[in-house]
């Protein structure tokens, strides 16, 4: 029942964030082509190898509902295969072969090669030590800092849509902002936690450098969020 709950609510925040960043793009660059659900198959993809290599293969004993809730529920709710066949459907009943063939081809492909690439560079960060650094007598989960940080920035990104796409209150959008935000800080910083205990450090012995990789997560993913939002603004 655990597992049902999480990945309910993973697969409404997903739906959630697809609907956010396909209408942005097709904002951005219209509708003549399916380039948001294009956009959203492709990092979808991107982020399941990235994801599959750092919380599948890299296992915490005490974390399956969590990883239920990021692989099963948020991303299968961001990538869209229904969607991608019934646009590729209107193309071709258009008329508009050639483009229908193009949206299938890149979309299969490009989904393909944003799988592969996740893998490898999920691999390329544990490959050193297991994406662990030891120095002194702190320790640095630099694979796990690496993805949480590229979560906070696709977050900063996601912010900047809603904020101009939806009329609210400036303390609505405030209050948006600091739960998506806490949320995720909060969710980051327990999955680097589960991550240490899962390799030998208790809170008796290594309280402090526990809580210190707490709090470099947080500081660098609310540094990158306010790089995404930056970022989110010149697109």
């Amino acid at each position: 029942m655990n597992q049902l709950i999480v990945v309910a609510l993973g697969g409404a925040c997903g739906a959630i964030t697809r609907f956010l960043v396909s209408s942005g793009i097709y904002q951005w660059l219209g509708r003549d082509f399916p380039y948001g659900t294009l956009v959203v198959n492709v990092i979808g993809s991107f982020l399941m190898g990235l994801l599959t290599e750092g919380l599948i293969l890299h296992r915490i004993s005490i974390g399956m509902e969590y990883r239920a809730a990021i692989l099963i529920g948020f991303i299968g709710a961001f990538t869209t295969f229904s969607t991608f066949s019934l646009e590729t459907f209107y193309l071709l009943e258009q008329g508009s072969i050639s483009r229908a063939a193009l949206n299938i081809a890149v979309s299969v492909g490009g989904c393909l090669l944003a799988v592969w690439l996740g893998l490898l560079c999920g691999k390329g960060l544990f490959s050193y030590s297991g994406g662990v650094i030891h120095w002194s007598s702190a320790v640095i989960p630099y694979a796990l800092l690496i993805i949480n940080a590229l979560g906070a920035f696709l977050i900063g990104i996601i912010s900047t849509i809603l904020l101009q796409k939806i009329a609210l209150p400036m303390e609505q959008r405030a209050a948006i902002m600091v739960i998506m935000l806490g949320t995720y800080l909060t969710l980051s910083g327990l999955y680097l936690i589960l991550f240490l205990i899962n390799e030998g450090y208790s809170f008796n012995s290594h309280l402090n450098a526990m809580l210190g990789v707490f709090v470099g997560n947080g500081l660098l993913c609310m540094f990158v969020v306010w790089l995404g939002l930056v970022t989110g603004r010149q697109i």
